[in-house]
């Protein structure tokens, strides 16, 4: 197929763009910043351009990975989240539907579902997040136009029949948390896939997955995590004693963080349930909390990417004028 990429430059975009290469489609890149799989510099809220390389590229599917993201709520307006996230996923499911499309792929995020309550870990136990959590209560501009985003989605599938897969991923980014310094950057990472991480690697291959279900599916929401060791059983233990549930599943995990100098976490507030995607997507991560102790059994590398001093390519330029949307009529 011929599938338009957003986001193409982004980190996501840097690994999925050579795997749909590798499947045999045809990527034409779209990204606001240059990069090696991006063919057209440009924003999503600039319709007249999606409209353009839809035309131009004989685009046959979309894959909707570029937005402005949680990072993005210090350098960026509430506007311009609106007209990159909300505006810009409209802009191509406009250009899909009048193009006959029957698939479209749409990457959400597992922030949206996590209110200031959630956040703040205000309860006795950890909070089990799957596709049946709510109601949901965005804390930020971010969370609030991707939801958005996900509804647009929903209403192209319910009112122009466009198949659509709404993938709301973990965490996968490879820098330090920007709030988060308690522990190191790796040593955070490997902890989060216990309940709330995945790497890049696979979000990439889940949204190759999504995009050869979704004719079949229609349309879908998946949260997307490696698959945490826990059951829902475990919630309250683990807001009072993670390492003591921890132990119960890896007997040597806290050994083998002692001799790498980590900590396991104290307390676990939420955990994300990617089952429903194993089910009904049939996407399973092959990378989760056991593999990380694989890696530290075996004294090998970690299996994910941990890079604090990555930068998002458009932040490595200027590219305000690229954001802001040209009018359609």
């Amino acid at each position: 197929m011929r599938i338009l990429l957003t986001g193409s430059s982004g980190w996501l975009g840097r690994y999925l763009a050579p795997m749909l290469r590798a499947a045999g489609h045809a990527v034409t890149g779209l990204d606001v910043a240059p990069g090696a799989g991006t063919q057209v510099i440009g924003s999503v809220a600039d319709c007249a351009l999606v409209d353009r390389v839809f035309a131009e590229h004989g685009i046959e599917a979309v894959i909707h990975a570029g937005a402005l993201h949680k990072p993005d709520i210090v350098r960026y307006p509430a506007q311009t989240f609106v007209d990159v996230n909300v505006s810009g996923t409209l802009n191509l499911l406009e250009a899909a539907a009048a193009a006959g499309h029957d698939r479209f792929v749409f990457t959400s995020t597992t922030s949206l579902m996590i209110s200031e309550a959630i956040r703040e870990e205000r309860g006795d136990a950890a909070v089990w997040l799957d596709e049946t959590s709510g109601p949901l209560a965005p804390r930020n501009i971010y969370g609030v136009t991707k939801l958005a985003a996900e509804n647009l989605c929903r209403l192209a599938w319910r009112e122009q029949g466009l198949a659509c897969m709404v993938l709301r991923t973990g965490r996968f980014f490879p820098e330090d948390d920007d709030t988060h310094r308690e522990l190191t950057g790796d040593n955070m990472k490997a902890n989060e896939f216990l309940n709330r991480r995945l790497t890049v690697e696979d979000a990439a291959r889940a949204h190759i997955v999504a995009l050869e279900r979704a004719p079949e599916l229609g349309f879908g929401v998946f949260v997307l995590s490696a698959p945490t060791p826990f059951v829902r059983e475990d919630c309250a233990a683990l807001k009072a004693d993670a390492p003591a549930v921890i132990a119960r599943y890896f007997p040597d995990a806290a050994a083998l963080y002692a001799a790498r100098g980590w900590q396991l976490p104290d307390s676990i507030g939420r955990v994300y349930d990617a089952g429903h995607a194993e089910r009904v997507l049939g996407f399973r991560c092959e990378t989760g909390f056991a593999e990380v102790l694989a890696a530290l059994r075996g004294g090998g590398p970690m299996p994910f990417a941990h890079d604090p001093a990555y930068v998002s390519p458009k932040e490595a330029g200027p590219v305000s004028a690229r954001l802001t949307p040209e009018a359609c009529g």
